[in-house]
This record gives C-alpha cells, sequence and structure tokens, in this order.
C-alpha cells in the first residue's frame, strides 16, 4: 500500500489523509536513538554529486514538540494563503503556464510536505502527544486542501488560462487538462449555492474519515488466553505475547499477532474469539460515522452529475466507470468458482478429520488456519520452518542487490540526523552510473506501541521540479510491521513478510525514481487502479530460484538454501489455494462497489448486517453481530469505490512480469530492468498510464499472463 497526499490540482477530496494505527499501550516518551557510527556516510557527503547533477537532496526539518507541529502548520497556512492571493488577483489579460498552473504547483507544495510530515508522525511518533496533536492538525490541513480546492479566485484563473487555448505539449498540456477535469468533478461549474454546499458536504466528510481513522487506531482489543488455548502457536511467539503466568495477550488489532494465531492455533475456540474481536473494532463508534460518509458521498455525486459515488470515483482511473469494474470483478468471482468449490471442500474434508465430525463446516475463523493445514499437508509446505531462510537482515540486502543490479542504482545506509524512533533507518538511492543522487528513504519495519499497524509507504517530500531549475528528489518512509527478533534469535520472516517487504520497496522505488516536473504526476501520483502493479510486479522475483538463491539461506548454516523441491510445492501450493485467497480479496472489492452504488443508502439502511451479507456470499460466513466494514480504513481513506484496483492492478503487474519472463535474461534482464525505470517508475503520472504500459510491453494488454497466475486455464467469460 502506498500513502500520499494529492497536490491541489488533483486533490483527491475523499476523507482521510493517514493510514490506520495499532492500538496504543505504553505512552511513556522513548529515549532518544543511540548514536550512528560516525563511518556511516552522510547527507553532506552526497551533496557534491547532488551539485553536478543540478538536484536538491535534502530531508525535512522534523518537528519534535506539539508546539513546533503547530507552529509548521499555521506558518505553512500562511504563507500559501498569501502567494495563492497573488495568484489569483492576477491580470486575467497577462496568464501563461508560469504564472498560473506551475504557479499552484509552486506555490502549493511547502504545504504538502508539511501535511506528509504531520501524517506521517500521527502514525509513528512513540510520543502520544505528538499523535493527538497530528490528528487534530490533520483536520485541519484536510479543512484547508478541501477550501482551497474550492477558491473561486484561482478557478476563474485557471478557467481563463485555458479559454486562451494555448498550445501545450506532453506533461504541460496533460496538466492543464487534469486541473480543468477536476475543477468540474468539484463542481466548479454549479451555481455558487450547489457549490457551497458540495464543499460543506466534501468537509464533513474529509473529518469524518480521519475521526473514523482515529477510532481505530484507538481500538482496545486485547484477547488473553490460557496456554492450552494456544496449541500449535510457535514458542518464539508465546514470548513475545507472554503477560503472566500461562497467561498471554494477543492483540487483535496487531496485524502479525492476528495472523500467526489464526494460522497455528489449534483449539477453534481461539480462533473464534480472537476472529470475532478483529470484526468488532470500532463498531460502536464508526458504523454512524461510517453510514455518515455514505450519505455525503451520494450527495456529491448528484450535485456533480453522477449516477453513484463510485462512478465518480472511477472516471479519472482506468475503469473509466463503475460497471466496468464490476464486470471485471464478477469475471473473477465466476471463474474462480470450481476452484474455491474445490478449495472449501479440501479445507472441510480436513476441518472432518481434525474434528472427528464427518459434518464439519468451515468457518470464517478457520480459513487461514486449514490453509495453512492444507499446505503442510498436502502440499508438504511448512511456512514456519522456512523462516530460517528469511532472517530479515539477509532478505533486505539481498534486494537492495538484486534492484541495484536490474535497475542500475546505488543503495547505501547513510546517518539519519534524526530518526522517530530506535531502529529507523535512512538509505540514499543514487544511479549507478552517473553517481547522481535520486532519494532517500527510511525504514521503520518493526512494531511497537503507537505505531501503524501494517505495512504501507508514506511520502514525505514529493518529486518536483523546483522553480530555481533544480529537481527536487524524493523522500519517502517505508514502514512495516515485521516480527521483531527476541533473546535467542533474530527477526526471522515468513514467506509472505519477504513479499510484503518486496512490494512496499516497489512503492519506494516508484517515488524515488520520479522524473516527472510537477508534484501533481510525480512518482505514485498514478490512477489509484494502476498505483498498485509496479510494486505488486516485484512480488515475482520471490517466487524465482536463483533469485532466492542470493539471499533466502539458513541464518545458521548460510551453505543451505531453500530446495528446488521446495519451492515448486510452494507455488503448487500457492496455486491450490489462490480461489480461496482471490475470493477474499473479491468480496472485499465486490462489497465496496455495492456500498457506493447504492443510489439512496436504503439497501445498507442496517450497514453492518447488509456488508456482511455480501463478504458472506462472496467468501465465507461471518460472524453475526460483527461490522468488519467497522475497521475497514481502506474504505475511509482513500480506497472507496477503488478496492476493485487491487486485483485491476494485479492483472497487469502479471502482465507487466511476464515481459521480464519473455526475455533473455529473465528477471534480472537489465534491458527491460531499465525499460521499466522509464517508462513505468519515472514517468508517474505525466502521461496516460495506458501509454506508459502500452510502451513498456511493446503491445497492447493482455489478460493472458494474469489468468495463467490465479491458475485459470480456461480464460473467464
Amino acid at each position: 500500500m502506498t500513502k500520499r497526499l494529492c497536490s491541489l490540482l488533483s486533490l483527491a477530496l475523499a476523507a482521510g489523509l493517514t493510514p490506520l494505527t495499532t492500538t496504543i499501550a505504553d505512552e511513556t516518551p522513548r529515549p532518544a536513538p543511540p548514536a550512528t557510527p560516525a563511518s556511516m556516510p552522510t547527507l553532506a557527503d552526497l551533496q557534491p554529486a547532488a551539485a553536478r547533477a543540478k538536484v536538491r537532496l535534502s530531508l525535512p526539518d522534523w518537528e519534535q514538540s506539539p508546539a513546533a507541529l503547530q507552529a509548521s502548520v499555521d506558518e505553512s497556512i500562511r504563507r500559501v494563503d498569501a502567494a495563492l492571493d497573488k495568484i489569483g488577483a492576477q491580470d486575467r489579460t497577462k496568464l501563461n503556464l508560469d504564472n498560473t498552473l506551475r504557479a499552484l504547483d509552486d506555490e502549493t507544495y511547502p504545504i504538502l510536505k508539511v501535511a506528509n510530515r504531520v501524517g506521517l508522525i500521527e502514525q509513528t511518533s512513540t510520543d502520544k502527544a505528538m499523535r493527538e496533536k497530528a490528528t487534530e492538525l490533520s483536520k485541519i490541513l484536510s479543512e484547508w486542501f478541501v477550501k482551497t480546492s474550492f477558491r473561486e479566485d484561482l478557478y476563474q484563473v485557471s478557467k481563463a488560462y485555458a479559454a486562451s487555448q494555448p498550445e501545450l505539449e506532453g506533461e504541460d498540456k496533460k496538466l492543464l487538462q487534469d486541473t480543468m477535469r477536476d475543477y468540474r468533478r468539484r463542481g466548479m461549474d454549479l451555481d455558487v449555492q450547489k457549490r457551497k454546499q458540495v464543499e460543506a458536504l466534501q468537509t464533513e466528510l474529509s473529518n469524518w474519515g480521519i475521526e473514523f481513522q482515529k477510532n481505530v487506531n484507538e481500538a482496545k482489543t486485547p484477547v488473553v488466553f490460557k496456554g492450552d488455548e494456544l496449541a500449535g502457536v510457535p514458542e518464539d511467539f508465546l514470548k513475545k505475547v507472554k503477560t503472566g503466568e500461562n497467561e498471554y495477550t494477543v492483540d487483535a488489532n496487531i496485524t502479525w499477532q492476528f495472523i500467526n494465531v489464526m494460522e497455528n492455533a489449534s483449539p477453534e475456540a481461539t480462533r473464534k474469539r480472537l476472529k470475532i474481536a478483529r470484526y468488532s473494532r470500532a463498531k460502536d463508534t464508526n458504523l454512524a460515522l461510517f453510514a455518515n460518509m455514505l450519505g455525503n458521498r451520494r450527495k456529491i455525486a448528484s450535485l456533480v452529475g453522477y449516477d453513484s459515488w463510485a462512478d465518480y470515483k472511477i472516471a479519472p482511473k482506468m475503469a473509466k466507470t463503475a460497471a466496468t469494474a464490476s464486470q471485471f470483478l464478477e469475471r473473477l468471482r465466476t471463474g474462480l468458482q470450481p476452484k474455491f468449490d474445490a478449495e472449501l471442500e479440501s479445507l472441510r474434508t480436513l476441518k472432518a478429520k481434525h474434528t472427528g465430525n464427518k459434518d464439519a463446516r468451515i468457518e470464517l475463523w478457520d480459513m487461514r488456519y486449514y490453509l495453512n493445514q492444507l499446505k503442510k499437508t498436502r502440499y508438504n509446505v511448512d511456512t514456519e520452518q522456512l523462516r530460517v531462510f528469511f532472517r530479515y537482515e539477509n532478505v533486505l540486502q539481498g534486494m537492495f542487490d538484486i534492484f541495484q543490479e536490474l535497475f542500475e542504482l546505488k543503495i547505501q545506509e547513510i546517518q539519519a540526523p534524526y530518526r522517530w524512533a530506535d531502529g529507523v533507518t535512512l538509505y540514499a538511492i543514487s544511479d549507478a552510473g552517473t553517481q547522481a543522487p535520486l532519494g532517500l528513504f527510511y525504514l521503520d519495519s518493526f512494531p511497537r506501541d503507537g505505531k501503524y499497524n501494517h505495512f504501507a509507504q508514506f511520502g514525505i517530500t514529493p518529486g518536483k521540479l523546483l522553480p530555481d531549475g533544480r529537481y527536487q528528489r524524493p523522500v519517502v518512509a517505508v514502514v512495516g510491521n515485521f516480527p521483531p527478533a527476541s533473546e535467542d534469535k533474530p527477526s526471522l520472516l515468513t514467506y509472505d513478510n519477504v513479499k510484503t517487504l518486496f512490494h512496499e520497496f516497489g512503492h519506494a522505488l516508484h517515488s524515488i525514481l520520479t522524473q516527472a516536473r510537477y508534484t501533481t504526476f510525480s512518482g505514485t501520483s498514478v490512477p489509484r487502479d494502476f498505483v498498485e502493479a509496479p510494486s505488486q510486479m516485484l512480488e515475482n522475483w520471490v517466487r524465482d530460484k536463483e533469485i532466492l538463491d542470493r539471499f533466502a539461506f539458513d541464518y545458521r548454516d548460510p551453505s543451505r538454501k531453500i530446495p528446488a523441491p521446495v519451492l515448486a510445492k510452494i507455488e503448487e501450493a500457492r496455486l491450490g489455494t489462490i480461489g480461496s485467497l482471490y475470493r477474499r480479496q473479491l468480496s472485499f472489492g465486490i462489497m465496496d462497489l455495492a456500498l457506493h452504488t447504492d443510489p439512496d443508502g436504503t439497501a445498507f439502511a442496517n450497514l453492518a448486517q447488509a456488508t456482511n451479507a455480501i463478504l458472506s456470499d462472496v467468501y465465507v460466513p461471518v460472524p453475526p453481530d460483527t461490522a468488519f466494514i467497522a475497521a475497514f480504513g481502506h474504505l475511509a481513506g482513500g480506497y472507496d469505490a477503488g478496492y476493485y484496483g487491487y486485483a485491476w492492478s494485479d492483472a497487469i503487474s502479471a502482465d507487466m512480469a511476464s515481459v521480464f519472463k519473455q526475455s533473455k535474461g529473465g528477471l534480472m534482464d537489465r534491458a527491460v530492468g531499465k525499460r521499466l525505470r522509464e517508462e513505468i517508475y519515472a514517468v508517474g503520472d505525466s502521461r496516460d498510464v495506458n501509454e506508459s504500459i502500452r510502451i513498456f510491453l511493446g503491445r497492447e494488454r493482455s489478460l493472458d499472463a494474469f489468468f495463467q497466475q490465479i491458475g485459470l486455464t480456461d480464460k473467464p467469460d
């Protein structure tokens, strides 16, 4: 997942500036991080190369107190407002690209950087007061972005410049087209009363989205178990969650803890308790909030001329219409039905054998456990035993080595002048040939109290061409929650963890390798139904034996690699369980589109019951009296009417990966890697992504590779 703020010119006015965080427990301030070794390169060491390349390579001045954070936001709003006032007051007969669209991109840039810092601080700070202040300021900034996007003077300047019919090409032409499109979509051509109504609805929607996320962040979901209730769970995990004599506390809001128990705990009652806790997070507060959000979305869509919020949100994306997105999901649902049915029967047979009940049925809390058991019994794949091959440090360096070679890069750790927590590291990426710096990224890999509890890339400093002619190189953060080291063992990742690391690093590369001139087109600022594709594609590298052998070796005996037959079984297991895994994803996407195409809200009057019914129909029955939707942050924070994009992007990523697989050098073909870097990563959204994909592929798009990837030999109708 990638998290970013959009620029003024392409502001996605949906709610939610930031993603979910984990439950907050210990709120004591953390000590200052230990000093970085003096022998490590510094940012200053890279400045001569930056000067030669005419780029600006810089880190933020990180605010370290609530007062400093407040001051930064206040000053940024004051300065940007003053600059925008001047743009809006210009003589309409003297407009040009520099004093309109470029000026807007330049003058809103500082507040984007501040907003990105606020968002990251909210999710990663070890200080509760800082997190709370950041949440407060997120609302202020969100309201400012909404208000600014509806400014009449800026609209009239842009409209007057567009009316002059300037002769523009390439990125400049697209900037003008997208700017006027977005103004129309905001309802700026409506009468004043309706426009103000849209603005008020958007402001409410934005604030409710932030409140939704905050409620999930603060949800208290500890579930206490006795030792025998966690039978089957790895001993290493039990050590990390032990809270008393024969007492273990598992937090259902912390993903890695939840998954570990759901995949390994043999007592069904344990899995059921934890699943219900997970699916009940924030339901007392967020169900009403989300219902309000749906209402505002319907009203906005109607006011600006769309049949539904889904049509409104999808119009500027690749799919274009809700009908197209829905047809895509339903085609996959139908195509996967035989596989899904067969897999469910295999799981049911396992449960019947395990419980001695020939009439056993598979419940939602059984899915992860019996999928894991199926991999062990039918495919002889034990994910826990594979951990010894994936020591975190080895995987990280191996990943760096692979993509340094493939994309002709240099990745080096440098001293971090400031780190928000122990263990946060800072890296610089440069071009291997010219030594030109390309960007910086922080890595915050392990869980702690008060931190975002999943995996995402956060934008910090977007790339853009500065008014002085230099290019501001991007800064991002990759935030994760990998299993931490224990007293007697290093951090050992699961195979899925490794895929996740490659995926999130793909987002970082997409951001850092950008060459787009404008912030609004920079890096991952692409249509949401494409944004996952360049990172999903890198997961293919984790399935290749030769590439895995570079870094996947037993940390106790480096001569031991994962045997080829084991990898073959892993692939067989993937294909043998993908129907279940994909149907789960499809259930979320289908539910999302149903929510956002309901014309008057009557179909979802009972929100929890109606959404649970869809999830139950597409996947497996959801426990009654739970409310998955109440903590489904995707639909409150930017993926609303867009969750289909994961599958849509996955289809594109499979097609793009096929270019590597069919090339002479395979997945390490440098010529194809260069084309990916130049035609996908560097371009961002500075041209239509359909054109970028076509140029990279050297042909039109195809679904063949995707159907093969998910094990469908016959193309779904």
